[in-house]
């Protein structure tokens, strides 16, 4: 009997689809938009704040919410009840940017038709987005078919760096992962930027995102900025540029001035740990050496500013 599955984070579920399951997915979480035709899948959760207020507004909601203990997500149990699925992908990273594992194991103590195996991500890294996969991949009884699927991205990925790693120019890279407050791209970002032939300059490798401090940039000079504000497509992280161009000598920066400012699709690429962060590491090799890399993304995953 084919499995039925509920994903509640992106990522799952486009690891799900890439496995083959994209038919057996049942229900979706609010932001699961890839592959396409998940879009028509129920949604089983929601968020308790408004999504396209500004960067500033979302920030100061978010804390709100979190300094009063209250989750962020809303899980429709009412929904998973009539879905009665067979697993719930979930994950643990970070309770931001999805529904948390707390409340989905809430929520299945008080479904009645069905006892779903709840598989949990939790990547911080390369390594554990590969993790991942075989975990999601295990758990569907599949996991030959997700060592084949690691396999086939990591060769994507190696192909990369032995066209980098002996670059003699690599440009410094500042990643912002949120423009206001400022907030530099970690976890596998750094790695990415590795890859992909730069040096990185802020965030840390396998560590959350961390608060970044203006005069920092300034000291650091960037030769090239990649914005990539977590949970926003291209025209949405244009419209939130608006608090950083307006900081007090934004254009004198070296990036600025030699037109190497980009922005990204964060929300489709650089913020979900699956399968496409071999395409977000391949969008920044092309911003950071558009002489050697032909601009595959350009529109789709990036944008010069």
């Amino acid at each position: 009997m084919s499995p039925r599955i509920v994903s509640l984070i992106p990522s799952a579920t486009e690891i799900a689809a890439a496995l083959g399951f994209a038919d057996q997915l049942v229900g979706r979480s609010h932001e699961c938009d890839f592959p396409p035709q998940v879009s028509r899948l129920p949604a089983c959760s929601s968020a308790r704040l408004d999504i396209n207020a500004s960067s500033g507004e979302i920030d100061r909601r978010v804390k709100d919410v979190l300094r009063n203990a209250v989750s962020v997500y809303d899980v429709h149990t009412d929904v998973l009840e009539q879905l009665a699925p067979d697993f719930i992908l979930t994950q643990t990273q970070c309770e931001l940017c999805a529904v948390s594992l707390k409340d989905v194991q809430q929520a299945v103590c008080e479904l009645y038709s069905s006892e779903p195996e709840i598989v949990a991500l939790e990547p911080m890294c390369l390594a554990d987005v590969w993790d991942d996969i075989l975990r999601v991949a295990t758990a569907l009884d599949c996991r030959t078919r997700g060592e084949q699927l690691v396999q086939q991205l990591q060769q994507r990925l190696d192909q990369l760096k032995q066209q980098t790693e002996h670059l003699p120019d690599r440009p410094t890279l500042c990643c912002i992962e949120w423009t206001d407050p400022l907030m530099a791209a970690g976890n596998w970002i750094p790695e990415l930027v590795e890859l992909a032939g730069g040096r990185n300059l802020f965030g840390t490798a396998g560590e959350h995102s961390s608060w970044l401090d203006w005069p920092a940039i300034q000291q650091a000079d960037p030769d090239v900025i990649a914005i990539m504000p977590c949970g926003f497509d291209l025209p949405r992280s244009r419209r939130e540029m608006a608090p950083v161009i307006s900081l007090p000598g934004w254009a004198d920066l070296r990036a600025v001035r030699e037109q190497r400012v980009f922005v990204t699709d964060g929300n489709q690429y650089f913020n979900r740990p699956g399968p496409r962060l071999v395409e977000s590491a391949e969008i920044l090799s092309q911003v950071l050496h558009p002489d050697l890399f032909a601009p595959e993304h350009h529109g789709t995953g990036w944008q010069r500013l």
